[in-house]
């Protein structure tokens, strides 16, 4: 049994919050704490907010480690990662497999907004979390680092590599899959075949790329089945680029943005739709 169940259960306050939005129901968890305006899960992990060694995505000066996906691998995987699992029972064909684990997220994650659904300006749920409320609602509601974070659970349980990426703004899943021919793929490390995942708008295919993120670097951390407990960041991130695209976009997001101009575009967290 995860420590944490289902988001939409957190503490009164976001009880109260769902409940003004009709969306679903909650009741109370002793699974997070308040401290100093910060939301706590137990892995200590702070759920409102993406910097430092605490945050779900531990963003410093020298990098970022999302966290808040281990809560989900390793010996800690469950909901989220069965569901890979049961798509790779499914979908035998590498390429159907990754188009249905997509759909899956595009079509039962609803885009909304944590101001809306919590009332807070940010919170953050884990992938068994979603994938908890969509068991239980048939979906779920979240924003961009929400439906990335289950996706990239997901695609470990299928059997991909996969990977979070961070741009300004904005943060998305990606998974390797260099057989894939329908997408422009990102080069990661000057290997090509990485996938972007968009799963925020209804109808975008897999590996459609909002055109601000086309030719230009974005921060990748890949995934593995790492310790949740929070380490000190030490290397730059890993950078990756449309492939062909001779990385003629800016640099980004290290050290070329200061810290702070970098925190402040990741408090503006926002959907991306295809045009």
């Amino acid at each position: 049994m995860k420590k944490v169940s289902i988001i939409l259960g957190l503490v009164l306050v976001l009880v109260a919050g769902l409940a003004a939005t009709g969306q679903a129901s909650a009741t109370p968890s002793a699974g997070f704490r308040e401290v100093n305006e910060d939301i706590f899960d137990d892995w200590g992990v702070s759920r409102t907010r993406a910097n430092g060694e605490d945050g779900f995505y531990q963003i410093s000066e020298a990098g970022f480690r999302p966290v808040i996906v281990f809560e989900s691998l390793g010996e800690e995987a469950d909901l989220a990662y069965r569901l890979g699992e049961q798509m790779a029972a499914k979908y035998p064909d590498r390429r159907q497999r990754a188009e249905e684990i997509f759909y899956y997220v595009r079509n039962r994650v609803r885009y909304t907004t944590d101001i809306d659904q919590f009332e807070l300006g940010e919170f953050a749920q884990n992938a068994d979390e979603v994938a908890g409320t969509i068991e239980q609602d048939g979906v779920a509601y979240g924003d961009c680092e929400d439906s990335a974070v289950l996706l990239a659970v997901m695609y470990q349980g299928a059997g991909y590599r996969s990977a979070i990426a961070v741009a300004p703004g904005h943060t998305a899943a990606m998974v390797y899959l260099p057989e894939y021919k329908k997408a422009q793929v990102f080069e990661l490390e000057g290997k090509p075949g990485w996938v972007w995942l968009e799963a925020t708008a209804r109808n975008n295919p897999l590996g459609w790329v909002p055109k601000e993120f086309v030719d230009a670097r974005v921060a990748v951390y890949e995934i593995s089945g790492e310790p949740i407990a929070p380490v000190k960041i030490t290397r730059a991130p890993l950078t990756a680029v449309t492939g062909g695209g001779g990385g003629g976009g800016s640099g980004f997001p290290f050290p070329f943005f200061s810290v702070f101009a970098f925190l402040w575009f990741m408090s503006l967290f926002r959907r991306k739709r295809r045009r």
